[in-house]
C-alpha cells in the first residue's frame, strides 16, 4: 500500500479494506497469522495507531480475530456450520454422497477455469503439489498424499480465478482435512486405490498444464465419480463388518458366557 492509498480521518478504513481485499483475493487465507504489529505498519505504511484502528474495524466484522498468544489471524471464514451439526450431517451416509456429489460439480468447474486462466505462478504451485504427490507416493506414506491430494485441488480452486468458488473450496477442503465427511486416509490405505488417485491428479494436472478445458474438466469429474464409488464401497464393507462383530457377541447385551452358537 502506498501513501497515497491512505489519508486523513479515514486511513484507518483505508488500511481495514486493504486488508479485506487481501482476505477476498485469497492472498490471506483463513487461519494465517498476520505480521506483528510493528512490521505490518511499516509495510501498509501507517502508523501504528492507524493500523490497530484499522485491525479493529475488521475485528469487530469478524474477520480477524486473536489466537491464544493475543495475535491477529484471518477468521475461518466460510465455515459457518456449527461443529455439532458438522458431527451431525457426517454421521449420514446420504449427506456424505451429497457432498461429494457438490463436490464433483465444482471440481470439474474449477478444473476447467484453471485450464484457461492459470498464469505461470499457478502452474509453478500445480507442479509443486504434484511432485509432493508423486514423492509420498513413492515413499508409500498416505498421510502426506492425502495432504498433497488437497493442496492440489486448493491450487487448482486459486488457478480458477473464481473468487467466490476459491472460497466455497476452501471451506470444503477445511472439512475434508478434518475428516468431517470421510477419512482421506482409510481411502490412501489401499494401494490400488492410491495407484488410480495419483493417475488422475496427474491428468488432471497435464490438462490444465496443457491449457485443454475439456480435457481437464473430464478428467476431474472421471476423478471424483471414481472417489465417491470407492468410498461408498468402504462405507459398505465397514458397515458388513460391524453386523459381523455385532453377531459375534450379541450386540454385547445377550448372555452368551460359556455358550457356543446356537
Amino acid at each position: 500500500m502506498t501513501k497515497d492509498g491512505i489519508k486523513g480521518a479515514s486511513a484507518a478504513e483505508s488500511t481495514a479494506r486493504h486488508i479485506e481485499e487481501l482476505i477476498v483475493e485469497g492472498a490471506l487465507r483463513p487461519g494465517e497469522p498476520l505480521l506483528p504489529e510493528r512490521e505490518m505498519a511499516v509495510r501498509l505504511n501507517v502508523s501504528r495507531p492507524t493500523l490497530r484502528q484499522g485491525m479493529k474495524i475488521l475485528e469487530d466484522k469478524g474477520l480477524l480475530v486473536a489466537d491464544a498468544s493475543g495475535s491477529r489471524v484471518v477468521a475461518p471464514l466460510g465455515s459457518s456450520f456449527t461443529d455439532p451439526l458438522l458431527g451431525l450431517l457426517s454421521s449420514h451416509e446420504t449427506v456424505v454422497d451429497d457432498y461429494l456429489e457438490l463436490r464433483a460439480n465444482l471440481e470439474m468447474m474449477a478444473a476447467t477455469l484453471a485450464a484457461t486462466r492459470a498464469n505461470e505462478v499457478d502452474r509453478e504451485m500445480l507442479r509443486r503439489c504434484m511432485a509432493r504427490i508423486d514423492a509420498a507416493h513413492g515413499k508409500a506414506d498416505a498421510a502426506n498424499e492425502a495432504e498433497a491430494d488437497v493442496d492440489l485441488h486448493l491450487a487448482i480452486y486459486e488457478a480458477s480465478h473464481n473468487l467466490v468458488l476459491l472460497h466455497i473450496m476452501r471451506a470444503l477442503s477445511g472439512m475434508l482435512r478434518r475428516g468431517i465427511f470421510h477419512n482421506r486416509q482409510t481411502l490412501y490405505a489401499r494401494p490400488e486405490v492410491r495407484e488410480v488417485l495419483r493417475g488422475q491428479h496427474r491428468a488432471i494436472f497435464e490438462a490444465i498444464l496443457a491449457g485443454d478445458p475439456e480435457a481437464a474438466g473430464r478428467c476431474a469429474e472421471a476423478h471424483m465419480s471414481y472417489t465417491r464409488r470407492v468410498i461408498a464401497e468402504i462405507a459398505a464393507s465397514e458397515a458388513r463388518l460391524e453386523i459381523s462383530l455385532r453377531r459375534i457377541d450379541g450386540g454385547n447385551i445377550a448372555s452368551r458366557s460359556g455358550k457356543g452358537r446356537q
